[in-house]
C-alpha cells in the first residue's frame, strides 16, 4: 500500500468519526466551570503529567536508517505529485471539519481536546517520515510533503496544527540525525496507533533569543550529560513523554539531546502566549537532568552541531508553512466579507484601497509559498538550501505579520473583537518571527 493509500485510509477513518461522533458538539458546549477547573489544575509549577511510557523499542537495527534524498526532477516544478495532492487534501478536510470548528474553544481553554489529537494521529502524520524498516511509511525524504501538510492544517488553526504536528518534529529529528540505538528505542513508538506526546524544545525565555547560542547547557558527567536550563513555548509541555532539547556544549557548540520526561529533575509550568494558545505551551525547567552519552543526536561534536543547525533551518521552514496556511485562511475570510459588507450603498470591496489591500494579501501569499517550497525542495533533495531558507523565513515573518494586520484592518471594528477569527489569526501570525523549534519538516 502506498503512502497516500495508507494516509487516505487513516483520513477516511477520521472523517467517519467526525460525521458519526459527538466530538464537535462537545467542543461547542464546554462549560465555563470546566474551563476554570482546567486552568486551576495548571497553575504553579508541576511535574509532567504524562504516563510513564516505557520506551523499550524493538530490535536494534544494524545501522541508523536514513530516508534517501528525493529524486531530482530536472525541472523547477513544484506541482504536487498525486500522492502529495491526496495527502494535502486529507489534511485540508481534517482542518476544515475538525480544527476550524474547535479553534476558538481550544484558544480559550489553552488546550486541544485529546480526541482531536488522536484523530490527527490517525491521519498518519507521524509515520510519513519514518522508514518502512522501523514501522513507518517513508521511502524518501518528504520535506515538501510535510510543508504541504503543515500549510493545510494551519488553514484550520495554527495553534491546533502546532499541537498536532509537534510529535512528528521529534520523530523526524530521530530519523534525520539519530543513531541506530536511538532509532531502535524510540521510533517504533511513533509508528504505533497511539504515538507518544513529544516536543522539540529550542526556544528560551530571554530577550532577542538566538537559537545558535542557547543558555541551556549540557555538561559532560560520568557516563553521560547533565542538562540545565529553561525551555519556553514547548507544545503540550504538561503531558510530554519525550523531548528533544537544544543545549550548548562548552567548547563544541549547540547540540540536540533526547530526554525522557522525568518528574524528579524537570518541572513544567504553564506558559500561555499571545498566540498559539491551543497548543498548551509551557516552560520546561531542567535541573541537572542526566542523560546517557548516547542521548546526543549526531556522531561526534561536528556532526551534532551540524544537526542542530539544520534543525533550526528545517524548523523555520515549518513555521513558514504555518504562516502560509493561516495567511490563506485570512484571505479566504476577508474576500466574502468585503464583498458582503455594505457602506454608502455599495460593497466596501468597490473601494480601491480595500481591493488593493486584498490583492496584496494574495500576491504576498504566492511569494511566501514559492520561496518556502523552493527551499523545501532543495532540502529534500539533499542540496544546499541555507540561503533559500533564510529568504523564506524573512519573507514569511514580514509578510505574514502584515497579512494578519491587514485582515484585522479590513474588518474594521469587527476585526478587533473575538467574535471574528481574524484577531486570533493576527495573534498567531505574530509567532512566526519569534518561534524556534517546536516543528520540523
Amino acid at each position: 500500500m502506498s503512502i497516500a493509500d495508507q494516509s487516505m485510509a487513516r483520513g477516511l477513518r477520521v472523517l467517519n468519526r467526525l460525521a458519526g461522533g459527538t466530538l464537535l458538539d462537545r467542543l461547542g458546549v464546554r462549560k465555563q466551570s470546566e474551563r476554570a477547573i482546567y486552568h486551576a489544575s495548571r497553575t504553579g509549577f508541576g511535574v509532567a503529567a504524562a504516563a510513564a511510557r516505557s520506551f523499550k523499542g524493538g530490535p536494534k537495527p544494524d545501522r541508523a536508517q536514513r530516508l534517501p534524498s528525493a529524486g531530482d526532477p530536472g525541472l523547477f516544478d513544484l506541482t504536487p505529485s498525486e500522492d502529495q495532492a491526496m495527502l494535502q487534501d486529507a489534511a485540508q478536510r481534517f482542518a476544515d471539519e475538525a480544527l476550524r470548528p474547535a479553534a476558538e474553544e481550544a484558544n480559550e481553554a489553552c488546550s486541544a481536546e485529546k480526541d482531536l489529537l488522536d484523530m490527527a494521529n490517525e491521519l498518519g502524520i507521524a509515520i510519513l517520515g519514518i522508514p518502512e524498516e522501523l514501522g513507518g511509511a517513508g521511502t524518501e525524504r518528504s520535506t515538501v510533503t510535510n510543508v504541504l501538510v503543515a500549510e493545510a492544517l494551519a488553514h484550520g488553526d495554527m495553534g491546533l496544527a502546532f499541537a498536532c504536528l509537534a510529535p512528528s518534529a521529534v520523530s523526524n529529528a530521530l530519523v534525520l540525525w539519530g543513531n541506530a540505538e536511538q532509532q531502535g528505542k524510540y521510533l517504533p513508538a511513533f509508528a504505533e496507533e497511539t504515538t507518544p506526546v513529544a516536543a522539540l524544545a529550542l526556544s528560551e525565555p530571554v530577550p532577542l533569543f538566538d537559537p545558535m547560542s542557547p543558555a541551556t547547557v549540557a555538561k559532560p558527567v560520568d557516563g553521560g550529560w547533565s542538562l540545565s536550563g529553561i525551555k519556553s513555548l514547548v507544545p503540550n509541555a504538561a503531558t510530554c513523554e519525550l523531548f528533544i532539547i537544544g543545549a550548548m556544549v562548552e567548547g563544541e557548540g549547540p547540540a540536540l539531546f533526547v530526554v525522557e520526561s522525568d518528574p524528579a529533575t524537570m518541572s513544567i509550568a504553564p506558559d500561555p502566549a499571545m498566540g498559539l494558545r491551543a497548543a498548551a505551551t509551557g516552560q520546561v525547567q531542567l535541573d541537572g537532568v542526566v542523560v546517557p552519552t548516547a542521548a546526543r543526536l549526531g556522531d561526534g561534536a561536528k556532526a551534532a552541531t551540524d544537526a542542530y543547525t539544520e534543525c533550526v533551518r528545517l524548523s523555520r521552514l515549518a513555521w513558514c508553512a504555518m504562516a502560509i496556511g493561516t495567511g490563506k485562511a485570512v484571505l479566504d475570510y476577508v474576500i466574502p466579507y468585503v464583498n458582503d459588507r455594505q457602506a454608502f450603498g455599495e460593497p466596501i470591496s468597490h473601494r480601491q484601497s480595500v481591493a488593493f489591500m486584498v490583492a496584496n494579501i494574495a500576491i504576498e501569499l504566492e511569494g511566501m509559498r514559492l520561496t518556502t517550497l523552493r527551499a523545501a525542495s532543495l532540502a529534500e533533495r539533499g542540496k544546499a538550501y541555507a540561503r533559500e531558507a533564510a529568504v523564506a523565513r524573512r519573507l514569511c515573518v514580514d509578510k505574514g505579520m502584515q497579512i494578519g494586520s491587514d485582515g484585522v484592518q479590513l474588518l474594521g471594528g469587527h476585526g478587533f473583537t473575538k467574535e471574528y477569527p481574524v484577531e486570533r489569526w493576527y495573534r498567531d501570525l505574530r509567532a512566526i518571527g519569534v518561534m524556534e523549534g517546536g516543528l520540523l519538516v
